[in-house]
């Protein structure tokens, strides 16, 4: 097995206690890549660490849609975090309209400083969208973002092939497995193969059997699994496919060649 889970937040303290055991039950479970991504810049150091010390990690830089902060970051920040060798993607960023923590005001100036982090960096975004499809896809356009990923996506198939229209990737989280989501179950289907992503999104959103629980990298499998079965293929197929659309999407595939 051979999957990447391009979406965890494994250095969250939800993880103190355990955290070597979590990563035994990842490899155990055939997860050997995953990107570690950030919802503030002070995570930096220790997502920094993270990476420098563990195989097959790697992090972002960015700040959450609604991660309420003192102040907002510059372009010239962003980049400065993302110049570290380990760092692959800038975000999360996007909109999140679910909750109203910081205004849309606010959010929608803090993706443009992202989108321009990214490129000028040349790295590509890592997108958060939730209850803002429009809001989103209309500020990639008129930004002209150029490279990213749909994070945990959760709409229609519609704005999927929008998204996809940009040139970015679709990845799916554990909400793929639960029960009733025949609508994101379809989407899955959808999605060409080589534009698709799986994550865990870990702590958050843990697939079935384990939902309730808190997440982790080795449950990215059972996103997987569920994905596969949509798709009539085999896990071992859709594992390698995914694996290779994150290596090229985080620009990782000559380094790990």
């Amino acid at each position: 097995m051979n999957l990447f889970d391009t979406h965890c937040h494994l250095d969250f303290p939800q993880f103190d206690k355990d955290r070597d055991e979590v990563f035994r039950r990842m490899r155990d479970a055939g997860v050997g890549r995953m990107v570690v991504v950030s919802v503030e810049l002070e995570q930096h150091d220790r997502l920094a660490r993270l990476a420098e010390e563990r195989e097959g990690v790697w992090f972002s830089a960015g700040v959450h849609p609604n991660h309420a902060i003192d102040a907002e970051p510059g372009v010239e920040e962003l980049l400065a975090c993302a110049s570290h060798p380990r760092c692959v993607a800038i975000g999360e960023t996007g909109l999140d309209y679910f909750r109203h923590r910081v205004s849309p005001d606010v959010q929608q100036e803090r993706f443009r400083i992202h989108v321009e982090a990214s490129r000028r960096s040349g790295k590509p975004l890592i997108v958060h969208m939730r209850q803002a499809d429009e809001d989103t896809l209309r500020l990639l356009r008129e930004t002209g973002a150029e490279s990213g990923i749909m994070h945990c996506f959760s709409s229609t198939r519609d704005i999927a092939r929008q998204a996809l229209d940009l040139g970015f990737y679709i990845s799916f989280s554990g909400n793929v497995t639960f029960k009733g989501n025949d609508m994101l179950r379809d989407v899955a289907a959808y999605v060409p193969l080589d534009r698709m992503l799986v994550e865990t999104d870990a702590p958050y959103l843990a697939p079935m059997p384990y939902r309730g629980k808190r997440n982790e990298p080795a449950y990215v499998r059972e996103v997987a699994a569920c994905i596969a079965h949509v798709r009539g293929m085999g896990l071992e197929e859709l594992a390698g496919r995914t694996t290779e659309n994150a290596l090229n999407a985080f620009l990782l595939a000559e380094e790990e060649a």
